[in-house]
């Protein structure tokens, strides 16, 4: 019996909405390592690893903390409106972050690990709510682990919350360790920006979804993506493009080895008009294409984690 329908029903629009609107909006202006609400004693990057372990661990999995040294990244406004982050200012103070991991141990195949990963920090050189970079992949992470969290797994299933928009990349922490500890990482989807796209296309109505392999190892992966779409007829316009070079956290696991990491993500190139700006916030998130794009994303890991 194909159990990949009901599972992927449990993926709730609703409770992603929720977790993007918290992110992103309220209580959480933004999640950054420099930035404390007033009257807060926490930064809204450690609010936000805070409010996401508790999430995890009231579905029953143990959260473990890895601590990395990073600094915010300076601004300059004469670069193009999109990409105005600069390396840190002389001086510049760093910040102690965290990735974030959980884990289910696989019943027959333990030391076989499917990997889930996203970045849950927004901008750290501006003021940026962060909705579809990456909010909405932290959303579908946390919401695939609830979906799957009494699925009888065969393999590990490890989700990791790393952090993009401070450097260094903390991504690059954990492939590093993961490759020092001989982690047997079958497979690696990383999320981010899940249904972020051109205006146009979100006034048509579209629902693109593109999964990016960088090596020749990742076109299995990318190619699975569109294969679940079209067998469960969840509704993606799917594409698999394959990139010059690593990039993103799926690129930190590239260069650590992991030659068939993959991301999965809304447009390429990324279409959103309001990309690493103030106007990124959760209100415009088509959240129907982010339910799509983590209900194929969960068929996917189960088809790995029933592939022996």
């Amino acid at each position: 019996m194909d159990i990949i329908p009901d599972l992927i029903g449990k993926v709730s629009e609703a409770q992603l909405k929720r977790s993007v609107f918290h992110l992103s909006q309220n209580p959480l202006p933004f999640r950054k390592a420099n930035y404390t609400v007033p009257g807060h004693a926490k930064s809204t990057l450690d609010e936000a690893d805070d409010w996401i372990e508790e999430q995890l661990k009231s579905r029953g999995y143990p959260v473990e903390r890895e601590a990395c040294r990073v600094q915010a990244f300076g601004f300059d406004p004469s670069k193009p409106k999109h990409h105005t982050y600069a390396p840190p200012a002389p001086g510049a103070p760093f910040y102690t972050v965290h990735n974030l991991y959980a884990e289910k141990r696989g019943a027959s195949r333990p030391d076989e690990i499917i990997l889930l990963l996203a970045h849950k920090d927004s901008q750290s050189w501006t003021d940026c709510p962060g909705a579809y970079d990456n909010a909405v992949g932290t959303a579908a992470v946390m919401e695939i682990a609830r979906a799957l969290s009494d699925y009888p797994n065969r393999k590990t299933i490890r989700y990791l919350f790393c952090n993009e928009e401070h450097t260094p990349w903390t991504s690059v922490t954990a492939a590093r360790n993961a490759r020092e500890r001989g982690d047997d990482l079958v497979a690696i989807y990383n999320l981010d920006g899940l249904g972020g796209k051109s205006d146009a296309d979100h006034v048509s109505g579209r629902k693109p979804a593109f999964t990016l392999y960088t090596e020749p190892e990742g076109k299995p992966f990318a190619d699975l993506m569109a294969e679940v779409n079209d067998f469960y007829r969840i509704g993606l316009e799917q594409s698999s493009l394959q990139r010059p070079q690593p990039g993103d956290d799926d690129g930190s696991f590239v260069n650590a080895g992991y030659k068939h990491a993959v991301i999965n993500i809304g447009s390429f190139p990324y279409g959103d008009s309001e990309y690493h700006l103030a106007g990124d916030v959760p209100e415009r998130v088509d959240f129907a294409n982010v339910r799509m794009a983590a209900q194929a994303t969960l068929a996917a890991v189960v088809r790995v984690d029933q592939n022996v």
